[in-house]
């Protein structure tokens, strides 16, 4: 049976040293995934000959006037998922970033093992962020503000109901239970919470105090 694929990594970092230090230690401290492009500027990302890639790493602080939620959209529509770095950002910068996309977010002294985890999360689909880092976001952010149905809808289904089971006992129909799912998962997205998986909703749901760790 053939190996999978590499995972295709771009890095996009403006401090040349670290961007030739990070490409090495990935290209020595994981075999699935090849550095396909390094590059220091936003623009020589979108015109190098490898791009489009599966995952990109990209510095949060690149000092190019271009908001990161124009450039999440345009990775996403090129089929990359996207990772942020940073020395040091705002965790409300860091939440408007994973509201619109982000699939993680990295402080640049984590330890090369934990961005080779981040990486294949992202490339997964899946959210990666430290205990630590979630520790400083979920300082000071606000859940949002959910409807008594909405709340019925998050605590029934993070429970482990299915959809179809939420709808019958909320005496709703099953479109009806699935758009309250959506509008639940826009809502915690834009107060920069992704609760795009059921494990997620139940997480987040036991941390709002909608359901009780013993449900």
């Amino acid at each position: 049976m053939p190996s999978p694929a590499p995972i295709r990594l771009a890095i996009v970092d403006d401090h040349r040293m670290l961007l030739g230090a990070l490409s090495e230690w990935l290209r020595t401290a994981a075999t699935d995934i090849t550095v396909a492009a390094a590059v220091p500027s936003w623009s020589e990302l979108l015109a190098s000959p490898e791009f489009p890639v599966d995952v990109v790493l990209l510095d949060l602080d690149l000092k190019d006037n271009i908001p990161v939620q124009i450039k999440l959209p345009t990775l996403k529509a090129a089929g990359a998922q996207t990772l942020l770095i940073s020395t040091y950002s705002e965790p409300e910068q860091v939440r408007g970033a994973l509201a619109a996309g982000a699939l993680g977010y990295l402080p640049k002294s984590e330890p090369v093992e934990t961005i080779v985890e981040a990486i294949r999360a992202a490339h997964a689909g899946d959210l990666f962020l430290t205990p630590e880092v979630e520790a400083t976001l979920s300082d000071g952010a606000q859940s949002p503000k959910l409807s008594a149905q909405e709340r019925r809808v998050m605590a029934l289904y993070g429970a482990g109901q299915p959809v179809k089971a939420v709808a019958f006992q909320l005496g709703i129909s099953e479109e009806t239970a699935k758009s309250y799912l959506k509008r639940i998962r826009e809502k915690y997205r834009v107060a920069g919470y992704d609760v795009g998986t059921k494990v997620a909703l139940r997480k987040r749901a036991i941390a709002d105090g909608i359901l009780l760790q013993t449900d």
